[in-house]
């Protein structure tokens, strides 16, 4: 986290550990607020990887599942960063700002990723650096965010269509809008221009954690993909292609033929859920599920958890769909605690 800024988040109460923030001091109160206020938040937890130069496009094209070529100034997608068998070892969210490709990606495994995509530049004309302290993240959702939004900045990027596989985006002065959903919204400025932008917007916003923002995207069925998840899933395990993370219309990157394999001869058996668990202990990522039809093999994993507005835990989890269609679905253990699964916000059916 950029200094400059951590500086004026503590001074406006929040708890920062590890560059990033946990709550401003009332962490339940903010985990309500997001199930039904409107709420901002810091996005430290995520960091950034800038690609730069002229061959950029082409590189993170043979590298990546999204189709990159297609990706313009007023658009972000999703994507993943595969293994050579198709196994993720990263989920982001890719955009572009004055010629420079941005990569958001969680904090954990930024240096790794980074690391590793540097590793096969070679000769292209490509530089690969981290970003994250160049750049504040915030995030704004709720009922009332685009009002807060086009009050402080303006016209805002009108929301996608239906089943549009971008998502929208506008660049100012200020920085850069993402619209993440109908009422999610991310902005990336500068650390100069950021504290004002966060005096504004907490006017009719209330600041969150972490936690709180984890929690909204777990809703909204993105997947994340952490230290102990990777080489894990297929993208189409955590519904990626059906977010347009995936292109079945491009050429070579580390693990197309398995992804292809995975869509064209119908081999995928297991999808992501969305789930809640009771309890006061917070499943971890990978953590294991059971089910009766499995004879004590594990039929899941959990993808990611976060404390949900009515206690519990909210989850998604990567569940074999036999499984999940006929039989309960067990926490850690045959007899462990039940999920109960919920709709996710887009049909798992494709074309639909």
């Amino acid at each position: 986290m950029n200094p400059f800024w951590q500086q004026h988040l503590a001074a406006q109460g929040a708890r920062i550990a590890d560059g990033r923030v946990s709550d401003f001091g009332d962490a339940a109160g903010e985990i309500r607020a997001a199930g039904g206020g409107t709420v901002l938040a810091d996005l430290s937890h995520l960091e950034l990887i800038a690609f730069s130069g002229d061959d950029t496009r082409g590189f993170l094209h043979g590298q990546l599942s999204c189709d990159v070529h297609r990706l313009g100034p007023e658009a972000a997608e999703y994507g993943s960063y595969c293994t050579a068998k198709g196994r993720m070892l990263a989920v982001f969210l890719l955009w572009q700002r004055e010629g420079t490709l941005f990569m958001q990606l969680p904090a954990e495994i930024r240096a790794a990723v980074q690391k590793r995509l540097a590793m096969f530049v070679l000769r292209s004309r490509v530089k690969v650096e981290d970003a994250s302290g160049a750049w504040v993240r915030l995030g704004l959702a709720g009922s009332g965010a685009a009002d807060v939004l086009e009050e402080a900045l303006g016209a805002l990027p009108a929301a996608a269509s239906p089943g549009a596989e971008m998502l929208p985006v506008s660049h100012s002065d200020a920085g850069t809008v993402i619209r993440l959903g109908a009422d999610r919204f991310q902005v990336v400025a500068s650390p100069e221009r950021a504290p004002a932008l966060w005096d504004n917007f907490a006017q009719n916003a209330r600041p969150v954690g972490g936690p709180a923002w984890n929690w909204l995207e777990i809703r909204a069925g993105v997947p994340v993909v952490l230290a102990k998840t990777q080489e894990q899933f297929v993208p189409q395990m955590a519904n990626l292609e059906l977010l347009g993370g995936v292109s079945f219309n491009k050429g070579c990157y580390p693990g197309q033929e398995i992804v292809a394999r995975t869509r064209y001869l119908g081999k995928l058996k297991r999808r992501m859920y969305l789930a809640h668990v009771s309890g006061d202990t917070a499943p971890a990522p990978g953590d294991e599920l059971y089910s009766a039809d499995m004879e004590g093999q594990a039929s899941g994993m959990i993808v990611t958890s976060a404390p949900s507005p009515e206690g519990g835990y909210d989850v998604l989890a990567v569940i074999q769909m036999s499984s999940a269609e006929a039989h309960a679905i067990h926490w850690k253990s045959p007899q462990g605690a039940g999920l109960q699964l919920l709709p996710l916000p887009y049909s798992t059916q494709v074309g639909a």
